[in-house]
């Protein structure tokens, strides 16, 4: 009898883990940075060299943000869960801009929508559209993807989802690769 109650306990608590994304994020922040450090992908000269067309900023080259940390992500205005992590992405752009250069890349998306959106709902964060290919290492397989890439081009985190990017683990994090 006690083991069926400790084996129900357990599988209550992990199931508390996977299924509430508060505490799973909570569980990913504490854990997660420090062994994507470890295993950091370098991108190179290459793959900085997207074409992008700016909606609220002038358009420029992705080699123009290199030797400098960035907050790369590929959304869209038809994505559900993109949208949901907007508003924590202009409150981090609010607080970060000084800090660390934020590039969002509107995917199969068309500009009049994007303009759309970002005007809707007060958005300012700069926002592009990609004008020529992506490499591999940064082209999205879901959306949204996130990136932070330090000042050498290390990606430290790769996010193949929505998330609370104004947290204060994301805070430290972008404190630690500003350094």
């Amino acid at each position: 009898m006690k083991k069926n109650i400790i084996y129900i306990v357990l599988i209550a608590i992990i199931g508390v883990i996977a299924f509430v994304p508060g505490i799973r994020n909570s569980l990913k922040d504490l854990f997660f940075p420090i062994a994507t450090i470890e295993n950091a992908v370098h991108i190179n000269e290459e793959d900085y060299d997207i074409e992008l067309k700016g909606i609220n900023v002038p358009s420029t080259n992705l080699k123009t943000f290199k030797d400098k940390p960035i907050f790369l992500n590929f959304w869209g205005t038809w994505c559900p869960p993109c949208r949901k992590e907007w508003p924590s992405i202009q409150k981090l752009y609010d607080t970060r801009k000084g800090n660390i250069d934020f590039v969002l890349i509107a995917m199969n998306d068309q500009e009049p929508a994007i303009r759309k959106f970002l005007q809707e709902n007060n958005y300012n964060v700069p926002v592009y559209i990609a004008q020529s290919p992506i490499s591999e290492k940064l082209l999205p397989k879901v959306f949204p993807t996130t990136f932070l890439l330090d000042k050498t081009g290390r990606i430290l985190i790769k996010e193949d989802a929505s998330r609370d990017w104004n947290t204060e683990s994301t805070h430290q994090f972008i404190d630690n690769i500003i350094k």
